[in-house]
């Protein structure tokens, strides 16, 4: 895989998952060897069950072709995405960049979207077959690029997209969109919550809706984040979205414009993590950036996550990864004699 161009890579690996999610048989045989059930590592958040607490990050499957594959890969949940109201095909390509040698990706994708209507339809397909929900499914929604009124495009995304999913994180923090991480800004953040909020309550189907964010912030803009947030009636935040930083990054690739991913994000994304739990109180926090063991987890989860994400961990460990995290996460409760995990969120 690592031979091919890594959005040749990757559009492959989709048609295989894409095929394994409609081979119910054999999805059942590879849960059967992937998934790690144990109580101890079972949250209920926002009134889901969480069976354990390593997802799929946003960015993987990006359309919705292969959503029943990740419960069978022993995901605990599972978020799609970034979808956009409009159908649009991204920045230019190439796009994607690997650089091995650091255990990172850039990326400048750009949301590239089938656009909501045509997710929303394929969402729905694979609730008639009664093959989603079976862990918590994540939509994952951003501005298109030619939007003019973003709160009412991301308005329009949410509309048509809440009732499929279990929840919904409002991407404001992708460095490939151009203005984006603008809206993280306190009067733009306010204005597109609340009329986000307003949809929530009135289409008939309240989702809890969740903030992902930039590691790039300063101090004061976090904490005026983590105010709208918890003064606005977001049920949590996602900490972080990949850095325009490129500290200690050795590859020639680092140069690529775009948003950088994996281990370099590690220590920038942990400190912006206990950052953010000190701010947001019982306020639920998702984890990412540079996970790719159950060590890396649990650093995440001591400093104040309930759950974590994966990505381009996943890239270079492989579809066994989220098996192993669960199980390194069970040895090292026993080692320091914590019962469940929800007992180790923030006390590190």
């Amino acid at each position: 895989m690592f031979r091919l161009d890594p959005e040749r890579a990757h559009t492959f690996a989709m048609t295989g998952l894409a095929g394994l999610s409609h081979a119910a048989p054999i999805g059942a045989l590879v849960e059967r060897r992937l998934r790690v059930d144990d109580p101890r590592l079972r949250q209920t958040l926002w009134g889901l069950d969480f069976p354990n607490p390593v997802g799929l990050a946003a960015g993987f499957d990006k359309q919705a072709h292969a959503v029943p594959v990740w419960a069978n890969l022993g995901f605990g949940f599972a978020e799609i995405g970034t979808v956009t109201a409009l159908r649009q095909p991204g920045n230019p390509k190439p796009r994607i960049f690997r650089l091995p040698e650091d255990q990172a990706v850039v990326n400048r994708l750009g949301f590239n979207s089938d656009g909501a209507d045509q997710v929303a339809d394929r969402l729905k397909e694979w609730e008639l077959g009664g093959r989603i929900h079976r862990i918590p499914l994540g939509v994952n929604i951003g501005k298109s690029k030619e939007a003019q009124d973003a709160a009412a495009d991301y308005v329009h995304t949410f509309s048509r997209l809440a009732r499929h999913a279990d929840y919904v994180t409002v991407n404001v923090s992708s460095p490939n969109t151009p203005g984006l991480r603008d809206l993280q800004e306190r009067h733009a953040l306010e204005d597109l919550v609340t009329r986000l909020a307003a949809a929530n309550r009135t289409g008939g189907h309240e989702k809890p809706i969740l903030v992902k964010i930039a590691p790039d912030l300063d101090p004061g803009a976090l904490e005026a984040i983590v105010g709208i947030a918890r003064d606005h009636g977001v049920a949590g935040l996602i900490v972080s979205n990949t850095t325009i930083a490129r500290d200690g990054v050795a590859s020639p690739l680092a140069a690529e414009a775009g948003g950088l991913s994996g281990a370099p994000l590690r220590e920038r994304s942990d400190d912006m993590l206990r950052q953010v739990h000190a701010l947001a109180g019982d306020l639920p926090v998702i984890g990412v950036g540079g996970i790719f063991s159950g060590q890396d987890a649990w650093r995440k989860i001591l400093a104040g996550a309930s759950l974590v994400q994966i990505y381009t961990g996943f890239v270079y460990e492989g579809p066994g990864l989220a098996k192993r995290i669960n199980r390194e996460l069970l040895q090292l409760m026993e080692q320091q004699g914590v019962a469940t995990l929800a007992d180790a969120v923030g006390a590190g």
